[in-house]
């Protein structure tokens, strides 16, 4: 609505004369001689005000209750309000900064400068206006601009997510590994990670990396979808050739998640490639395929290397009976299978008891 208005709610009548004269040619004057009168004036024309003049000294009025009124009435923030006053102290100019008053009109009246104080506050004030809707206006459009890019980002993690399953799940389909396999890991996963993030900072893991490692870890096991079916399921001992095929699974993995896999997260594909690369990478520098020694092996590695043996003690394979949970634990902690970090040991020391009950929630039928 157009801003063409002015109210001058003062008592003296021969200054209100004088302030309508200066602004008549510009504005609409509406004119008021008591705060009652000034309040019916401003709720009826409150949005075509461009600005109010006003003169505490008017009838009924205490020194600034007028103006803690018309503040509290919240008229003040919509309106630019400009005190007339014949008052000069530096006290008396800020406890009406402190209410709202955005300007003084000095008397006696000065025609050219109170029209052009007048005038600066009103085109100020209704930028001021303009500015507020066009922000308010952009920040609605921001908000459903990512809302809209929150659910398409919702849509590519789901539509990832399923991709993620039906290829790590490929590995059970052939029998290789147990039904609930791949929950477990990522669920250990998700657990030990978590605890490593706490203990140790100084890995920098945090809870959205946790995240997509545990969904990474996976896809662990990805290349052994190319080794042939009467070596991955021989249940009596390997031959060393066939030792080394199986070995090869990890490089493979890493293969078909750099050129197979297209998921739109760099994050991902690369904890994914590492992790089916590095997670039979031992501390003490004995694993593969790299023989990689201590911290060479990064953290997402060495997480899902403990999860992935503490799921295979714990569950019955072609080659072996499942190991009790307590009997697996002391296996890992003492060094019987493979070496470990004592700083990831102690993490997964510190979520035992997490750990069986991950076993108990998605045991094999």
């Amino acid at each position: 609505m157009l801003r063409d208005k002015i109210l001058i709610l003062e008592n003296d009548n021969a200054s209100r004369a004088k302030l309508a004269k200066i602004f008549q040619n510009k504005y609409e004057i509406l004119e008021a001689s008591s705060e009652k009168e000034g309040i019916e004036i401003l709720r009826k024309y409150v949005s075509s005000l461009a600005a109010v003049l006003v003169n505490l000294e008017i009838p009924a009025a205490d020194d600034f209750k007028v103006l803690q009124r018309l503040s509290e009435k919240k008229f003040v923030n919509r309106i630019p309000f400009i005190m007339i006053t014949s008052e000069n102290t530096a006290e008396y100019e800020n406890k009406g900064y402190e209410y709202g008053i955005v300007s003084y009109i000095k008397k006696p009246f000065h025609p050219g400068v109170t029209k052009q104080l007048v005038d600066n506050v009103v085109e100020v004030f209704q930028y001021k206006m303009q500015l507020e809707v066009t922000v308010k206006s952009q920040t609605e459009k921001l908000k459903k601009q990512n809302a809209m890019l929150t659910l398409m980002a919702e849509k590519q993690k789901h539509m990832n997510d399923i991709l993620i399953d039906s290829l790590s799940n490929i590995v059970e389909f052939r029998n290789l590994e147990s039904e609930q396999h791949i929950k477990r890991i990522r669920e250990f996963t998700l657990c030990l990670g978590t605890s490593v993030m706490k203990l140790y900072p100084e890995y920098e893991l945090t809870q959205e990396k946790i995240e997509v490692i545990g969904r990474a870890a996976s896809l662990h096991d990805i290349g052994k979808i190319v080794i042939p079916d009467n070596i991955i399921l021989k249940a009596g001992k390997l031959t060393a050739d066939e030792y080394d095929v199986i070995k090869s699974h990890t490089t493979k993995g890493a293969e078909i998640i750099q050129k197979v896999v297209h998921i739109d997260s760099k994050a991902f594909c690369d904890y994914a490639y590492d992790i089916a690369r590095h997670h039979h990478e031992k501390y003490d520098g004995s694993g593969y395929p790299d023989g990689l020694k201590g911290e060479e092996i990064s953290i997402a590695a060495q997480i899902v290397s403990l999860v992935d043996i503490y799921d295979a003690l714990t569950t019955k394979r072609v080659y072996k009976a499942a190991y009790e949970t307590d009997k697996a634990f002391q296996m890992i902690v003492n060094g019987q299978s493979g070496t470990f970090s004592s700083k990831l040991l102690k993490a997964f020391t510190e979520v035992r008891e997490e750990f069986e009950t991950i076993v108990k929630k998605y045991c094999d039928d």
